[in-house]
């Protein structure tokens, strides 16, 4: 309820761009040298119910190559796990992911499109689709279309500059206080300066780059 005379906080992050930024913040996480992508699971509620990254299978980090180039056993393609295949298996552990939006930074490819669909999600919304042209992504638009799950280029909602700017001061008074703890200090300063370029990246001439 409004009263008069209150004053409205308008520089806030909407919800598809919170999810969409966390998406961003998870592809964070990866340690592939060339590639970073990152997703997030939201389900009817508007709660976030998973996340994942690009990552190699549990316990193979550091024992199998990033490669992109050379012998197929010697490149990352037929090893590493998608930031989608990851966000559904981290979910359902512990929600149902039927009915749910996946949120990624790249549009899925033909394997991950049928996980989504196997999965029972409900729509796509995707920050990137540089590799449009490729018969993966091809097939999994053609997948996608058939069993009737939309997907969406993601549009920014927010005044995000206004917010990032808000971001960077909350850093300069934080640096300046004398009542936080040392570490717990560090943490979150570090914290919001990943969050501030991560917000950064989401914005529209980094979304098309």
């Amino acid at each position: 309820m409004h009263h008069p005379g209150e004053t409205k906080k308008t520089d806030f992050l909407v919800d598809t761009d919170y999810f969409m930024a966390v998406a961003v913040l998870s592809a964070q996480r990866s340690k592939d040298p060339n590639t970073q992508v990152g997703a997030c699971l939201v389900n009817q509620d508007n709660k976030i119910v998973g996340t994942g990254h690009n990552c190699m299978p549990n316990d193979c980090e550091g024992k199998l190559p990033w490669n992109r180039e050379g012998a197929k056993l010697d490149t990352k393609y037929i090893y590493v796990c998608h930031a989608e295949l990851n966000a559904i298996v981290n979910a359902s552990a512990n929600a149902d992911v039927k009915g749910c939006t996946m949120y990624v930074t790249l549009f899925p490819c033909n394997e991950c499109a049928k996980l989504i669909i196997q999965a029972g999600l409900k729509e796509v919304v995707y920050l990137c689709d540089k590799y449009h042209a490729r018969p993966e992504t091809i097939a999994s638009k053609k997948m996608l279309d058939r069993a009737g799950i939309p997907y969406s280029g993601w549009e920014v909602l927010s005044n995000i500059v206004f917010i990032l700017d808000s971001i960077r001061l909350s850093d300069t008074t934080l640096r300046e206080s004398s009542s936080i703890p040392t570490t717990l200090l560090a943490l979150r300063i570090s914290l919001l300066s990943l969050l501030a370029s991560a917000t950064l990246s989401l914005l529209p001439q980094h979304a098309t780059a």
